[in-house]
């Protein structure tokens, strides 16, 4: 699951906007075809732009993102337009609905692919995405457009200022899927479906080789390899664990496994990973 929601970015950013100098402003708003304004048709962008600050600056941001995506509806070619596509974006995420903060991001990146806050709009669209990540035992799709997206802003906005954040999102979104890898390859486990439960593993330390399942996953290696009688690749994943991990309880009780099946002889378990290690994995045999 993902951390609690951090928007004092995205809220900083709104601020540049002036999002909120409005808060101590007089006067209700009301909906957004209020009988004391004229009907939002005949309202200039900027008066319809000013109404939505408000509604924003008050926390009403269901309302204060229909309200800017009037102003694309109405004025598609205003020079207000820009803006209230991004400020729709970050109202409908501040409302925690997802899906609508995503499109508006994505058809500010479509019109304006060259404007100066488009890290921003892709910024909203990772959080969106990072927000709607649920438990290991669910779907990952959705971990998946999260970590599509953060690698898009890593890599189109190196020095951005929400690179940092979207660093710390992206390893837990890859810690999530490696996680789901290996809830599915215990469960081929525990059945005795021992190549499907080797394939999962391997795919998390391939795959996921920089998340913290990556010790269990060696180990469930050394595991199921020696059910299928397939001794040296269980030696293999041992080895790969005593060198990466040759202080942790995995290797401990691979080890314990390996000596156990009489696939090596104990009482020199530091002295074995390494003579292993340079065998099994780098060829030096002599």
């Amino acid at each position: 699951m993902p951390s609690p929601r951090v928007s004092s970015a995205l809220r900083a950013t709104a601020l540049c906007f002036g999002l909120f100098s409005l808060a101590a402003c007089s006067g209700s708003v009301g909906n957004l075809f209020s009988e004391s304004k004229p009907p939002i048709e005949t309202q200039t962008p900027e008066q319809i732009f000013a109404d939505a600050q408000k509604e924003l600056a008050k926390k009403n941001h269901r309302r204060a993102a229909k309200m800017f995506d009037e102003i694309e509806r109405l004025y598609p070619y205003s020079d207000l337009t820009k803006k209230a596509l991004l400020l729709s974006a970050f109202s409908s995420y501040e409302a925690a609905e997802y899906d609508s903060a995503i499109t508006s991001a994505q058809r500010y990146l479509g019109f304006f692919p060259s404007d100066e806050q488009t890290d921003y709009a892709r910024y909203l669209v990772a959080q969106s995405y990072y927000e709607q990540i649920v438990d290991v035992g669910r779907d990952q799709g959705v971990t998946k457009e999260a970590l599509a997206a953060l690698r898009e802003l890593i890599a189109r906005h190196p020095d951005s200022e929400y690179v940092d954040d979207a660093r710390l999102k992206l390893d837990t979104a890859l810690d999530q899927l490696s996680g789901k890898e290996m809830t599915i390859g215990r469960y081929y486990l525990k059945r005795g479906d021992y190549l499907a439960a080797i394939n999962r593993f391997q795919t998390v330390v391939k795959q996921y080789d920089t998340t913290t399942h990556v010790q269990e996953a060696l180990h469930r290696l050394v595991e199921a390899n020696l059910s299928l009688g397939l001794v040296e690749e269980a030696k293999s994943a041992g080895a790969v664990l005593g060198h990466n991990f040759p202080g942790s309880d995995w290797y401990s009780n691979s080890y314990e496994m390996l000596t156990e099946s009489g696939a090596i002889i104990g009482g020199q378990k530091d002295a074995w990973f390494r003579r292993a290690y340079r065998q099994v994995i780098k060829g030096e045999w002599l």
